[in-house]
């Protein structure tokens, strides 16, 4: 397959979130994104495939289909697998595994997809497969129809490459980007996060304001495939954007001191440091910056043990009180699990989003217009 020759290029997102993904990549000028379930699809060349990898936000990992064919049986999956170009694909210098899936099909056993696979690859590349490879051919199979797929992105996305330091239950950037999205932001206005942990919020909505692509700083598994090229692919990081001067702050609270050195560390590494400021103080101490109001998102304890949830309703209910009497013209996007939390805000909610699977929970964004 040459450069040039368009496949289809899916974005995985999260479930529940996928037209804002579709929306972020409209805005980067993707052509004809489409909403699927599980993500986005859309029809371009490699570089489209490396530039996904490195300025979408939102996006979990960027795919590239190499095969769509129907199979009925392990034999017809090991004849079409063996005519895929798998040489003008992949390196045989460059370790690989094959991971399937399989969802109502004749062929139920993912382990024995797998192997089919594999063995058309190393009879193409006269290479085995290695257990733990960083670069992944996805295999999945539903109601018959094989989709083979090369994993380009390697780290899954939210690996942005400056966040070393996390606390309890993060937010991960893709799904923070999506959230900040779905709040209307667009990096014109401040934004506060009072429980911030690792700085997640803030160093998203800071680095939408200042231009950065989220995969300024990473590798990604696109450079070890026969399709890469170094040259244009210096060229196209060459061609983003300088940080944009802003004069707006973005600023992140919390009453772990841990949390607050982590987070500046964050902002630090992701170069942002400039913009954002880290203060640890509790909730109760909450002021609104000076300047014009902004968005206050928040991700807080979410108490999915019972005990820990009545804990929290006094939380919640302080926090709704501050935002109330202190942050008129603010819009307050929370996230949370638990929809008696939220309602012990006080706040009234215009817009609540589809539940989202988060760390083994379903959690919605609970949004606000602006404070009266």
């Amino acid at each position: 397959m040459s450069d040039t020759a368009p496949l289809e290029i899916f974005l995985s997102g999260t479930p529940g979130l996928e037209p804002v993904l579709r929306d972020e990549a409209v805005e980067k000028g993707f052509t004809n994104p489409q909403v699927v379930p599980g993500g986005v699809t859309l029809m371009g060349d490699w570089p489209e495939v490396w530039r996904a990898n490195l300025v979408l936000r939102g996006a979990g990992r960027v795919l590239a289909r190499v095969a769509r064919f129907r199979a009925l049986h392990l034999a017809q999956l090991d004849k079409r697998s063996r005519k895929i170009d798998w040489a003008g694909l992949l390196r045989a210098d460059v370790p690989y595994r094959v991971e399937s899936t399989c969802r109502k099909s004749r062929i139920y056993h993912a382990g024995a997809a797998t192997e089919r696979v594999e063995t058309a690859i190393s009879d193409a590349l006269g290479r085995e497969p290695v257990e733990k490879a960083a670069l992944v051919v996805r295999v999945r199979i539903e109601d018959d129809l094989c989709e083979i797929s090369l994993d380009t992105s390697g780290e899954a996305l939210h690996r942005r490459g400056h966040k070393q330091a996390v606390g309890k239950a993060p937010m991960r950037e893709t799904l923070a980007a999506l959230f900040l999205r779905s709040c209307g932001y667009t990096g014109a206005e401040p934004v506060v996060d009072p429980m911030c942990g690792s700085g997640t919020f803030v160093i998203e909505a800071a680095e939408i304001a200042m231009g950065l692509a989220p995969g300024r700083a990473r590798a990604f598994g696109f450079e070890d495939l026969a399709s890469f090229d170094a040259t244009r692919w210096s060229e196209l990081r060459a061609a983003l954007q300088d940080p944009v001067e802003t004069d707006r702050r973005f600023y992140g609270f919390d009453r772990d001191a841990g949390a607050i050195t982590n987070a500046t560390a964050n902002a630090d590494r992701a170069g942002v440091s400039a913009v954002t400021q880290f203060v640890h103080q509790p909730v109760a101490d909450l002021v609104p910056p000076a300047g014009p109001p902004g968005l206050v998102i928040v991700n807080p304890p979410y108490g999915a043990r019972i005990g820990n949830r009545n804990l929290l309703f006094a939380l919640y209910g302080s926090f709704g009180t501050v935002l109330k009497e202190r942050f008129s013209g603010w819009r307050v996007g929370i996230v949370t699990s638990d929809k008696g939390l939220a309602r012990a805000t006080g706040l009234h909610y215009r817009q609540v989003s589809a539940p989202i699977p988060h760390g083994g929970l379903k959690i919605q964004l609970f949004q606000t217009g602006p404070l009266k």
